[in-house]
């Protein structure tokens, strides 16, 4: 019961080498989208991911464009805080792609637009802050799915 995480355009190692991590204990895919806010030889990737990052499962993305035309068949679902539906409300469902945004600003403007139909949050419980770590948010999302799956 994979599922696929998707980070568009990363910008800190630390996050992208603990969702690596995290893709890897949950059985799931990740794929990139550049550009990077790193190399992806960086040593703080590489420590974040400890030793396991040889064995992902990972797909890197020249571009937006190149992503979605690759993927343009299947199903999606997106986070941002701009999100109307909690997170926990997505049908999950094998192969489904989790797509997440670049810390600093989150997915771009036209994505939200496009796909406001399958826009998700995780809920905030006070005015204080304005978003979640990626690597949280990611982490909180995958095991919504898969407690939703292993129902199912």
């Amino acid at each position: 019961m994979p599922l696929n995480i998707v980070l568009i355009e990363p910008e800190i190692p630390n996050n992208t080498g603990n969702i690596g991590r995290l893709s890897l204990a949950t059985g799931s895919n990740l794929h990139l989208v550049k550009p990077f806010g790193f190399e992806i030889n960086d040593a703080r990737l590489k420590r974040a991911g400890l030793d396991y990052w040889q064995h992902l499962n990972i797909t890197t993305y020249e571009s937006i464009e190149e992503f979605f035309a690759i993927h343009k068949d299947k199903r999606f679902a997106f986070l941002s805080s701009h999100g109307k539906n909690e997170h926990w409300d997505i049908d999950f469902e094998d192969d489904l792609f989790l797509v997440f945004g670049k810390e600093s600003v989150g997915l771009p403007k036209k994505m939200l637009e496009d796909h406001s139909q399958d826009l998700y949050k995780i809920p905030l419980y006070s005015e204080h802050i304005r978003s979640l770590n990626l690597a949280n948010a990611v982490s909180i999302v995958v095991y919504e799915g898969l407690k939703q799956l292993s129902k199912s």
